[in-house]
């Protein structure tokens, strides 16, 4: 990653409001110049924490002021997980002061570091990790520079409450250490952290600061957004992918009340009005007057799989271990399929934007809120410094919706009426038909068993575009698209990581000493397509641990025995077992109709591990699915915020299920057809689990390994089994439909 780049007026604002600007510089290259190995030879240099390795200036994630109080900048967004909360904790434990005191500003171009997307579950590992060991370094420097205003040993000093003590009732503010020309220092990586033994914040329960204006009608999201003097603007979208604006008669809609602009560029379309219901007139009033001509380029749903395999063009292996092939007692084989699924957000996207001389700011719920910057900046033709994303919470969403979209259409239309706020609010339809989809997926797995019932050779292969198309350049924004430049999407490459895209949780981090994973790639996207919550990660956990209890079968074992004989990593242990302790898993006979389910993953093998135990019921006449008694236990490491990680948790099972049981995008050759909530039907109230207990296994002192995408798998694979035993039959196409179930039970 590129060095930071920082807003040159909060440079100028740093060094004139009397703060804490931390400046002395410790050269990298001394730790390997003073460390030597056994051989003599230098050791590599100490690596520097989280995101201090691409952002080291410590003023860049904290900041005193003289009035003692404290901003913590963060380039990660709060999107509902609990960010702004167990952020401030971390800080607050090493710089020993109450949380609530701390001033946090998230993602933001022109204050905060560049720390690329709010994805993958890395808020706490990357920027919770630095802003911890930036604060650990903060907090000994002011004891330092107190040290020598009050002439006491360092040891005789301690932090509290915002203050240094001494002896003898010596005790110097925050605020009274700072000053101006207290230097600017580098993070140092042998600084310390607290103890476990010693915590005050962390792992203690703080109420969420997001939260109260949630629930209170505050302005909580970018969609509350009214400065003075805003208008609105609705986009006119074509009626499909393909779709070229022919003919359009403007006259009616310029002279509707209220409307001030006409907007178009190439096939951009927008109004903008002085009230929203005026600019939703208009918008109605311009979509009949449009004329737009269309093709087929859509692939045939109801046979997403001869398509996957059609369009590949190239196969990229994931995991290649031990020999090829290995006879056994017995081989088995199945295929699994994911449909295209949307984010489904609750808010349609917004985002406003306000052009001011040759300054640009963009307020967006985007999750990377400078590579947004970059891709607007292209799609206009300014430079980056010209432009400016601040985030702002958006009404739902995990993945990349229609945030970045939206906030590319409100910077057009401003760039068009500068010195206006224009806000930019998708209608649903909009959201439903245009935002990236969770790409299509087809695995298929092959195992073979020895005569002890243990896994000697295994065979996966997944197709699968793509799982992220984010900003990108212009290409990747629908304004970019259609306007009359009509910048092209980024070509799709096929890039195999240690994080996974596509491939994530491909390798099963059971036991099994001869592996074969190969990625299947396909580049050109029909159904337009980006990152959705885990990745890949959910198909795949959903395949391999269905299999897993096929596997279990055919050896005539336990399912949660089975697992267990195939794991050595003593904490994949530790959760499975705790879940079946607490859920009281056992192999009884249920009631017609009804069945357990079990399943397990380690989110990204490096990541959170989760195992979670459930109980469905089918309706044999009906179909219908109902999931009931939900236990699931997490380790993320330490625990920083214990509800927050129930919580994501909770959430995380609800959403899994949702994808599990209902959701799925409709189209035709020409057109997406899932327009609305009656078209792609979500879990509602009414089939939430009458309980999901989430267990935490803290382990205090361990690094932070992210929580928010480690139930999305697992989830799906237990339903999964549970729905299996409970009918009798295995589903083994997403999602699980009535009619899906009710074919199953007539097989």
């Amino acid at each position: 990653m590129n060095a930071p780049t920082f807003d040159i007026n909060r440079r100028g604002f740093l060094g004139s409001a009397g703060a804490l600007v931390l400046s002395f510089t410790i050269p990298q290259e001394g730790f390997a110049q003073s460390a030597e190995g056994s051989d003599g030879s230098p050791e590599k240099a100490p690596e520097l924490q989280g995101d201090l390795s691409s952002t080291p200036s410590l003023d860049a994630w904290i900041r005193i002021d003289a009035d003692g109080s404290i901003t913590v900048f963060t380039g990660k967004a709060e999107l509902g997980q609990g960010t702004k909360t167990s952020l401030r904790q971390v800080a607050a434990e090493e710089l020993e002061v109450e949380p609530g005191t701390i001033n946090l500003i998230t993602a933001d171009t022109g204050r905060t570091p560049d720390e690329g997307y709010t994805a993958g579950s890395m808020t706490m590992p990357n920027s919770g990790t630095a802003i911890r060991y930036a604060a650990a370094q903060v907090r000994q420097i002011l004891i330092q520079q107190a040290s020598a205003k009050l002439g006491v040993p360092v040891e005789q000093l301690k932090a509290d409450g915002g203050k240094v003590l001494g002896p003898n009732g010596a005790t110097l503010s925050y605020g009274e250490i700072v000053s101006n020309d207290l230097l600017h220092v580098d993070a140092d990586p042998m600084t310390k952290i607290k103890p476990p033994g010693n915590y005050r914040a962390i792992g203690k329960p703080f109420a969420r600061v997001d939260i109260p204006a949630k629930v209170t009608g505050g302005e909580a999201y970018v969609q509350d957004m009214r400065p003075e003097g805003m208008v609105h603007a609705r986009v006119v979208r074509p009626p499909s992918y393909s779709a070229r604006l022919t003919d359009l008669d403007e006259t009616t809609a310029k002279g509707m009340p209220g409307v001030i602009s006409i907007i178009r560029d190439g096939d951009f379309l927008a109004v903008v009005a002085e009230q929203e219901f005026q600019a939703i007139q208009a918008m109605r009033v311009l979509e009949r007057a449009a004329r737009w001509q269309e093709q087929q380029g859509l692939p045939d749903q109801t046979d997403l799989p001869t398509f996957l395999q059609s369009a590949v063009t190239e196969v990229g292996v994931v995991n290649s271990a031990g020999a090829e092939t290995v006879k056994g007692a017995k081989t088995l084989k199945a295929q699994f399929t994911r449909p295209y699924q949307m984010h489904g957000s609750i808010g349609p996207s917004a985002a406003m934007a306000k052009m001011e001389g040759d300054q640009l700011t963009v307020w967006t719920h985007t999750q990377g809120v400078y590579p947004d910057r970059g891709a607007i900046a292209e799609m206009l033709g300014m430079e980056e410094d010209k432009v400016r994303c601040i985030h702002t919470e958006g009404s739902g969403c995990y993945g990349h919706n229609g945030a970045d979209d939206a906030a590319g259409d409100a910077a057009l239309i401003a760039t068009k009426l500068p010195g206006r706020a224009i806000r930019v609010q998708w209608m649903r339809e909009q959201e439903h038909l245009w935002e990236p989809y969770g790409p299509g997926m087809l695995t298929r797995v092959e195992a073979v068993l020895d005569d002890e019932g243990k896994i000697v050779n295994w065979h996966y292969d997944l197709w699968s575009n793509n799982h992220s198309s984010r900003p990108g350049s212009a290409g990747a924004l629908l304004a970019g698209r259609l306007m009359q430049k009509h910048f092209q999407p980024d070509a799709q490459k096929l890039k195999i990581s240690p994080s996974g895209n596509g491939d994530r949780n491909a390798i099963p981090l059971y036991d099994i000493p001869n592996q074969r994973v190969n990625w299947h790639f396909i580049p050109d996207m029909p159904v337009r397509a980006s990152a959705m919550r885990a990745l890949g990660a959910y198909c795949n956990v959903f395949s391999l641990e269905s299999f897993m209890d096929e596997l279990a079968d055919a050896a005539g074992a336990d399912p949660v025995e089975f697992r267990l004989r195939h794991l050595s990593d003593k904490r994949a242990i530790k959760v499975i077992e705790t879940v079946a302790d607490k859920f009281g898993w056992n192999s009884d006979p249920m009631p017609e109709g009804r069945g357990r389910g079990f399943a397990f993953a380690k989110y990204k093998n490096h990541a959170s591990y989760l195992a979670i135990a459930l109980e469905a019921e089918v309706d044999r006449v009906s179909g219908e699915i109902r999931i009931s008694n939900v236990v699931a236990a997490v380790d993320c490491g330490e625990a920083v915020a214990p509800d927050n990680i129930v919580n994501q948790t909770q959430g995380g099972i609800l959403q899994s299920l949702s994808w599990t049981l209902y959701e799925e995008v409709h189209f035709n050759r020409t057109r997406i057809t899932s327009a609305d909530w009656s078209a792609y039907p979500i879990l509602r109230f009414s089939a939430v689990p009458d309980r999901i207990d989430v267990h935490v296994v803290d382990n205090p002192g361990l690094p932070y390994l992210g929580v928010a995408e480690a139930a999305q798998g697992p989830t799906s694979g237990a339903i999964g089994n549970a729905v299996r035993r409970a009918a009798g039959k295995r589903i083994y196409d997403l999602p699980f439909s009535r009619e899906r179930m009710r074919d199953a039970l007539k097989a």
